[in-house]
């Protein structure tokens, strides 16, 4: 009997919440929370390494957004609150979770040395530029196979294009100019990679994907609208 009335009281909750009318009047935020969650809860990489959740949930909060509008739906995520020499480069499959490349990556000469704390989205400026982009074409110049960056947060990094960042390799963005220096080397705001890994990166991400760069400055966490739920 008591198995009876704990069956009926589930199926009234379940018949009642998935009522259109009480879900009208009992907004939520709930279901788009535990997503998130659940997303984040599902990654796993061979190294064991995670982007945080918070930096990970803002990162697919854009994405839910602009997923529909992406060619590719691969999402980058760097996070500059990290030293250069950690693996704060992320290439994710969100829909399977799967981490498809970890890897270090420099910042701009002018945003900082080990820490990336000051960010531009002016051209010569030689800094970082935080926010979402989409990745467009690639070409072949100065460092070799290189993919061009469109800036999708006015104000924030629109310049992208102008400015020429791009992502490319490098040897002074590899761990062994970390060990030997104690921080990887700088770009002129480009998030530049290991050279070994630049062109593997690039075809994973190229023609239409989602790149977020993440840095902790109050103005753009303040003020974007992409990263908020």
């Amino acid at each position: 009997m008591l198995y009876q009335t704990i069956a009926i009281t589930f199926l009234l909750f379940i018949g009642i919440f998935n009522n259109p009318d009480f879900r009208e009047n009992n907004p939520t935020n709930i279901s788009s929370i535990d997503a998130t969650s659940v997303s984040y809860d599902a990654l796993h990489s061979d190294n064991g390494v995670l982007p945080s959740r918070e930096v990970f949930t803002m990162a697919i909060q854009g994405w839910d957004k602009m997923k529909d509008n992406l060619k590719s739906k691969v999402l980058t995520v760097i996070d500059f609150s990290l030293p250069s020499t950690a693996k704060r480069m992320w290439i994710i499959d969100p829909e399977n979770g799967d981490i498809l490349l970890n890897s270090v990556v420099s910042h701009g000469r002018n945003s900082g040395d080990l820490l990336a704390k000051a960010f531009s989205n002016q051209p010569e400026s030689f800094k970082s530029s935080l926010g979402f982009y989409k990745t467009a074409e690639t070409y072949s110049g100065k460092h070799g196979y290189s993919l061009r960056l469109d800036g999708l947060e006015k104000g924030f990094n629109d310049q992208a294009r102008n400015r020429a960042i791009v992502i490319h390799g490098a040897d002074y963005a590899r761990e062994e100019f970390a060990k030997s220096v104690g921080r990887l080397g700088r770009s002129l705001g480009c998030p530049a990679l290991p050279s070994e890994l630049s062109a593997k990166a690039i075809d994973l991400i190229k023609d239409g994907s989602l790149l977020f760069i993440f840095g902790k400055d109050e103005n753009y966490l303040s003020k974007s609208s992409l990263i908020k739920a």
